[in-house]
């Protein structure tokens, strides 16, 4: 239902950027030849539907949410790839290493527009209302963005280190904001009550977080060939997250010996790179990031099973939890 619509929008555009979206979509290659590689997971497509369902409305009726947070995410992968200096997306070259940062930019950009052009010609009643949900949390991602970058300006220890709770409230706005964005679209949509709206947003930042948690282990541990990433990466770059920040605040031996390695002056080479993960699994910090992942997933259950939802849905919904996290929980 959703990925012909989202394919007519996209293509609606101007050339240039729609070849572009595209690209970052995973659709075809550099130039417009088609590609047989991953587009995605769709999952927040499927939460808007799901949830649309879960509050007793027909599936389609959640295809104007769905495609407006698909175009949303694809914005902010194009937009965040620029601003971390990932040169590579699902195995091959980021769109900005691909076309440039102004047109990678650009494209971000049109999608930005194109997300509340859909939404607010939704049929129904609740055009508004899901516009000014979309808005709101995209206000959150935004500030959850901006949190990640200012971040990495900080230091690993001491009085202005980043605590762990703090990483926690950054990763439900960056990652968590439109997975419950589409959660509540789909129920705003369907015209369900406001506690059922904000229980299902609720479950989507948990699992956003969880998702985040997931993420974050597996930029340290994760196979490139499954990840798209390199192995390492975010410590190459540095990068505050969550099993570094855990194993750092765990005050175990192996949590000093870590911080003196990362505040030492200069890169680390290869060899600094695996004694710097395997520290920070030494301190505990893969294992407390997985803990971290489990108990949001919990949380999100607990939202699904706190609200009246229709039996079937629902239970896809907590289905699709796991399988979101499930490559390493």
């Amino acid at each position: 239902m959703v990925e012909p619509e989202l394919r007519a929008r996209v293509g609606g555009m101007h050339a240039w950027p729609a070849e572009m979206a595209g690209y970052a979509f995973g659709w075809w290659e550099r130039g417009g030849a088609p590609r047989t590689g991953s587009s995605g997971k769709g999952v927040r497509q499927a939460l808007a539907v799901l949830c649309a369902e879960a509050a007793g409305a027909p599936a389609r009726t959640a295809v104007a949410g769905a495609v407006a947070v698909e175009l949303i995410h694809t914005f902010s992968l194009l937009h965040d790839d620029i601003m971390d200096g990932d040169e590579t997306r699902r195995q091959r070259p980021a769109a900005w290493k691909a076309y440039g940062t102004g047109p990678a930019v650009l494209a971000g950009d049109a999608l930005f527009a194109l997300a509340f052009e859909v939404l607010a010609g939704a049929p129904g009643p609740h055009g508004g209302a899901a516009v000014r949900r979309l808005s709101r949390d995209l206000a959150d991602l935004v500030g959850g963005q901006a949190e990640d970058l200012l971040f990495e300006e900080r230091p690993w220890t001491g009085p202005g280190a980043v605590p762990v709770d703090a990483y926690l409230r950054m990763a439900e706005h960056k990652t968590g904001a439109l997975l419950g964005c589409a959660a509540a679209l789909g129920a705003l949509l369907a015209g369900a009550p406001a506690a059922t709206v904000d229980a299902l947003s609720t479950a989507g930042r948990e699992l956003g977080v969880a998702f985040q948690a997931v993420d974050d282990v597996l930029g340290l541990w994760g196979d490139p060939a499954t990840t798209g990433k390199p192995v390492h990466g975010d410590l190459r770059r540095r990068k505050k997250t969550l099993p570094v920040l855990a194993a750092l605040a765990a005050g175990v031996p192996a949590s000093g010996r870590l911080a003196a390695l990362l505040a030492a002056p200069g890169p680390l080479d290869e060899a600094g790179l695996r004694r710097a993960a395997g520290l920070v699994e030494e301190a505990g910090g893969r294992e407390a990031a997985l803990a971290e992942a489990r108990r949001r997933l919990d949380r999100a259950r607990g939202c699904l099973l706190g609200v009246p939802l229709a039996p079937g849905p629902a239970s896809e919904l907590l289905g699709l939890l796991p399988y979101v996290v499930g490559r390493a929980v």
